[in-house]
C-alpha cells in the first residue's frame, strides 16, 4: 500500500529544493520541469521503499541526477548559444547580479552533464564530498576530479566567474 498523503507531504516539503536542482543540471525552465516531473514519477512508484530511506530526499535527487544523465545520453544534442552577454559598463547590483546567473546558466550548459551535477551538488546543493559520490554513484576520487575538471573549465568559460568558485581546500 502506497502512502501517497507522505508523497504529496514530501513532495509539497521538498519541492523548492528539487526545482532548483532540476533547473541548474538541465539549463532550462522547461526542460527541469520535465526532469523533475520524470523524477518524481519514479519516486512515486518506489516511494514505499524510498520513504523507508534514512535520508529520502538524497534518494530522489539521485533519482534527478541519473534521470538527467539519462535524458542526456538519449538525446545526444549540444546547446549552442549564439548571443554574447555584452560587456559590463557601469551596472546596478541587480543588473549585475542578473548577468553573472546569465553568464553562469551559459557556462553551465558547456559543461559535461557529469561534470554540471557535481557543480551543482558541491556548491548549490551545498553537499560534501561524500555525500555527492553518493548521490552520483560514484567514488570521492572521482567527485575530486570532476569538480577539479569542471572549475577549470568553468574558468574558462567565464573567467567573470572565477572568484565565485574556490578550489577544494583553499
Amino acid at each position: 500500500m502506497v502512502d501517497e498523503d507522505g508523497f504529496r507531504e514530501f513532495v509539497r516539503v521538498r519541492l523548492p529544493r528539487l526545482s532548483r536542482a532540476a533547473y541548474l543540471l538541465a539549463g532550462g525552465h522547461a526542460q527541469a520541469e520535465d526532469l523533475l516531473q520524470g523524477a518524481l514519477i519514479k519516486a512515486a512508484l518506489s516511494w514505499g521503499r524510498i520513504s523507508k530511506a534514512q535520508d529520502p530526499e538524497a534518494y530522489v535527487r539521485k533519482i534527478l541526477y541519473h534521470e538527467h544523465v539519462r535524458t542526456w545520453r538519449r538525446r545526444r544534442w549540444l546547446e549552442h548559444s549564439t548571443d554574447r552577454v555584452p560587456e559590463r559598463a557601469q551596472q546596478s547590483d541587480e543588473v549585475s547580479q542578473t548577468v553573472l546567473r546569465v553568464v553562469l546558466q551559459e557556462a553551465l550548459a558547456k559543461l559535461t552533464p557529469r561534470q554540471r551535477a557535481v557543480i551543482v551538488l558541491r556548491y548549490f546543493e551545498d553537499l560534501s564530498e561524500a555525500d555527492t559520490a553518493q548521490v552520483m554513484g560514484t567514488s570521492v576520487g572521482t567527485v575530486k576530479s570532476q569538480t577539479s575538471h569542471a572549475l577549470g573549465r568553468l574558468r574558462k568559460l567565464a573567467p567573470e566567474l572565477a572568484e565565485r568558485f574556490v578550489e577544494v581546500g583553499s
